[in-house]
């Protein structure tokens, strides 16, 4: 046999070695890959295993579940952190809560028809900072709420309308006492999405809490087949400041009829949550909040 068969030979098992070498090292990156997107997904304490000796991928390997480590004493460290501001919410919002109860009822005792003017202002102005630190005390509440909502997702297949319409109707007497005639046009189209319930309608009651606070005498809603929805009000209480920070945690805007809590910042966690949007836009003195469902 001539040198030139035992050279095409040795070529030959080096090629056959080296795509065996490259299918078995890419069906190992597929799996290392795929094991990985399941750990991610998963509350597991398992790594990364392979078969191969591959140094290089040895070696990788070992590089992800150092920060596999790391990431899950990280996500440990946060949920137990969680946990410690909940319950510490909880216990101040429940230690503020017999306090002003007491004092909401030793004001109720006062006899306002033995008092004089300047008397029954300064209980007046007590009232009204008692209701603040009341309210305040209620969105505490909601903060330790939110800190877990994610456990609460279990979505089913809704009709918008149906929800939109039950929370307006549940607003009526707070539209009245504030002389807000509200314009409501919804589609006849029922529009239906997978949503959690309860989620929506915390969603729809913190919008249209905040509009009435703001709001000065008018509100509208208009809701579209396409599952847009806008909420909107006249209001000179907003301003390019306010309007970029108006969905940020506990950030307040005094002026208005009670100072905007946390109920906006909800509103968008959730339907964040649930694969929706939200915007806000200031346009000829007019609020107006979007949410695409």
């Amino acid at each position: 046999m001539s040198i030139w068969f035992y050279l095409f030979l040795i070529v030959s098992c080096i090629s056959i070695f080296l795509i065996i070498k490259i299918l078995i090292t890419k069906n190992e990156i597929k799996n290392i890959g795929e094991s990985l997107s399941k750990i991610l997904k998963s509350d597991t304490n398992n790594l990364i295993t392979i078969s191969t000796n591959e140094n290089n991928l040895k070696k990788f390997v070992i590089s992800l579940n150092k920060n596999l480590k790391k990431l899950r004493k990280l996500e440990l460290e946060y949920k137990n952190g969680n946990g410690e501001l909940k319950s510490s919410i909880t216990n101040i919002s429940h230690d503020l809560r017999t306090p002003l109860t007491a004092i909401r009822g030793y004001l109720d005792l006062m006899d306002n028809d033995n008092l004089d003017d300047k008397q029954i202002k300064y209980l007046n102005i007590i009232d009204s900072k008692v209701k603040d630190l009341t309210e305040l005390t209620e969105q505490l509440f909601d903060f330790s709420k939110s800190l877990d909502i994610q456990n609460e997702i279990k979505r089913e297949n809704i009709c918008i309308n149906a929800v939109l319409e039950e929370t307006l109707i549940s607003f009526y007497s707070l539209f009245k006492k504030y002389n807000i005639t509200p314009n409501i046009n919804i589609c006849n189209d029922k529009v239906f999405r997978l949503f959690n319930e309860n989620m929506l309608k915390r969603i729809f009651e913190n919008i249209i809490s905040n509009a009435v606070k703001y709001s000065e005498d008018d509100f509208n809603v208009i809701m579209f087949s396409n599952g847009l929805i806008e909420f909107s009000n006249k209001t000179n209480k907003i301003d390019k400041v306010n309007l970029e920070r108006i969905f940020n945690r506990y950030y307040t805007i005094r002026n208005a009829k009670k100072s905007n809590g946390i109920g906006l910042s909800i509103a968008k966690q959730l339907i964040d949550l649930n694969g929706g949007k939200i915007s806000a836009k200031y346009y000829n003195n007019y609020l107006v909040i979007k949410v695409q469902l």
